[in-house]
């Protein structure tokens, strides 16, 4: 390919992720407006006057044109200015970096329990299709993807925590180390190993354990699922049975060949898996009392607080777009013949 080319298609790319961005920012900003909730009202109360009201209403800019006031959004965006929380009394970027650590350790456990359970067994099913493996495989990912997430995380509580005392219950850690340790990246584990509190460590591990592994099986049935098709697909093409004719054993062909000829597409699966679990966190949050980026919108969605609301939504829609950039990138390391 041509330098003038890769400028080109480099040029479009941009142009699309500009694009995509200024169409999360319209949505987002229409949510804002749409909600029934009245910000105005949550800042000055239900017993506010109507000068008072009218008085915040004119300060927020909502006697202004819809077109102005997307503009003053833009600009506030723009310049990192997402608001104060009402709820909190702090900006809403601050909040959102300080529960975000807690959802990235758990949605990031999640997604190494998910795919290293998922992509093996999806294989496992694909090279035993409609054999006894294959069905037991399908029924455990059919359960994982069938069953409420808050359903099983209260299930395992009652048996795991409540009855056999093997894990550690809701929160990050136990009660007695709260605060023991200083925030310096504010993930917990890390935290822990860099003020060598060992017993913080096990703590936190043994209350992470079992959130990460239910949110890690719900992913693994889609990732198993998935996984299972894209080799049934591959296992059925007619370089395969090729390779098995020049005395390439069965595993060789599967793994050196149709396994690989399908990393791309796991790489895209995995990657809006990981950011499902990023967003979508809320109810495993909600049962196990964990202090992360899901509780912190549900909260502000029962407080009607939207400023933080409209920057939860925006950061979701902007996490997605990131994970579907690292995917295009991985492609190319993957694929020779993408870049």
């Amino acid at each position: 390919m041509s330098p003038t080319s890769r400028m080109t298609g480099f040029a479009r790319q941009l142009g699309t992720i500009a694009i995509t961005l200024l169409g999360l920012l319209v949505l987002t900003f229409a949510i804002g407006r749409l909600m029934p909730a009245d910000p105005v009202r949550a800042i000055v109360g239900e017993e506010a006057t109507q000068d008072t009201y009218m008085q915040v209403y004119t300060q927020l800019g909502f006697d202004r044109p819809l077109p102005v006031q997307f503009l003053m959004y833009l600009r506030d965006v723009l310049t990192g200015d997402f608001g104060t929380s009402i709820r909190t009394g702090q900006p809403v970027i601050n909040d959102i970096m300080a529960v975000m650590p807690a959802t990235l350790e758990l949605a990031t456990l999640a997604i190494l329990i998910g795919a290293g359970l998922g992509i093996p067994l999806g294989v496992l099913a694909a090279v035993k299709k409609d054999r006894w493996p294959d069905h037991v495989i399908r029924i455990f990912s059919l359960m994982g993807h069938s069953m409420p997430i808050f359903w099983t995380g209260m299930i395992a509580l009652l048996i795991f925590y409540a009855a056999l005392g093997w894990v550690g219950g809701g929160g990050r850690i136990s009660d007695y180390y709260i605060g023991l340790v200083p925030p310096v990246t504010n993930f917990i584990v890390i935290d822990a190993m860099l003020a060598r509190e060992w017993d913080v460590v096990r703590s936190a591990l043994n209350h992470l354990i079992l959130p990460a592994s239910l949110l890690g099986y719900s992913s693994s049935a889609y990732i198993t699922r998935m996984t299972r098709s894209f080799m049934l697909d591959q296992i059925n093409q007619e370089y395969i049975t090729t390779a098995r004719v020049k005395g390439l054993s069965r595993r060789q062909t599967i793994w050196r060949h149709a396994f690989l000829n399908i990393r791309v597409q796991l790489v895209t699966i995995v990657a809006l898996a990981y950011g499902a679990l990023l967003e979508g966190a809320v109810l495993i949050e909600t049962v196990f009392s964990w202090p992360g980026f899901g509780q912190y919108l549900t909260s502000n969605l029962m407080t009607g607080d939207m400023n933080a609301v409209m920057t939860c939504v925006l950061l979701v829609g902007v996490i997605f777009i990131a994970l579907n950039l690292l995917s295009d990138v991985l492609y190319r390391v993957f694929d020779p013949r993408t870049r």
